[in-house]
């Protein structure tokens, strides 16, 4: 059976190292082989390149005076699709160095899309924030303000252990308040916000100002 590597593109998948299936569920079934600083920037930066060439751009949409950026694409392809987890992993590796996330926490909806396959990638366990409503069992609960009014995201209770460091991901960041609101819950369930991590920022709301001092990290900041 191939390794975890085998469906990278070829030129990402020579910095991942496999080995055989561990003995407990609980450990980590790959991890990437030390690189030096400059040939991991290097490496990033290209993947960086080539997932910018997969996204696409929408004017007026959903309204008038909205660029809108389609992130689809990246996941309509099987090696964009590889390339952005391989990239993820890579900016996670850059801004935290050795001090790795015990947990992904993704939110709702697309979030979901590459949260699992990262925290899969990383060995470590992945938490869904969803809407009010949508899960079932014990749940705690935050208050987030959208354009059109409020709303409410929830975790289960038994999502996050206590003192297990995470990282909240998402597709893109506007006004950060569904990015606070997934913090509040971690904080509610005694777990440590290590930091966020966004494919995309939307310039201009300062959305980055409501997360506080923990690293608020953008994959592509620099789009078109």
């Amino acid at each position: 059976m191939s390794g975890p590597s085998s469906n990278l593109p070829s030129d990402l998948s020579s910095s991942v190292q496999t080995r055989s299936a561990p003995a407990h569920d609980d450990e980590v079934v790959s991890r990437r082989q030390p690189a030096s600083s400059a040939a991991a920037a290097t490496e990033l930066t290209s993947a960086k390149v080539k997932l910018r060439g997969h996204l696409r751009q929408f004017s007026d949409f959903p309204v008038p005076g909205i660029e809108f950026v389609d992130i689809m694409p990246l996941f309509a392809s099987p090696d964009a699709h590889a390339t952005l987890v391989a990239a993820l992993e890579m900016q996670i590796a850059q801004t935290f160095k050795n001090d790795m996330p015990d947990v992904i926490v993704g939110l709702d909806a697309r979030g979901f899309l590459f949260g699992p396959g990262l925290a899969l990638r990383l060995g470590i366990g992945f938490a869904a924030v969803r809407k009010q409503g949508k899960l079932p069992g014990p749940c705690v609960t935050a208050e987030y303000i959208k354009e059109y009014g409020k709303d409410m995201f929830q975790m289960q209770q038994d999502a996050i252990k206590e003192g297990q460091k995470v990282l909240i991901v998402d597709d893109i960041i506007a006004t950060g308040g569904s990015a606070k609101a997934a913090a509040d819950l971690v904080a509610q369930l005694k777990g440590q916000v290590m930091g966020y991590m966004f494919i995309l920022e939307i310039s201009g709301l300062n959305g980055r100002d409501k997360l506080g001092s923990e690293p608020t990290t953008i994959l592509l900041d620099e789009f078109p």
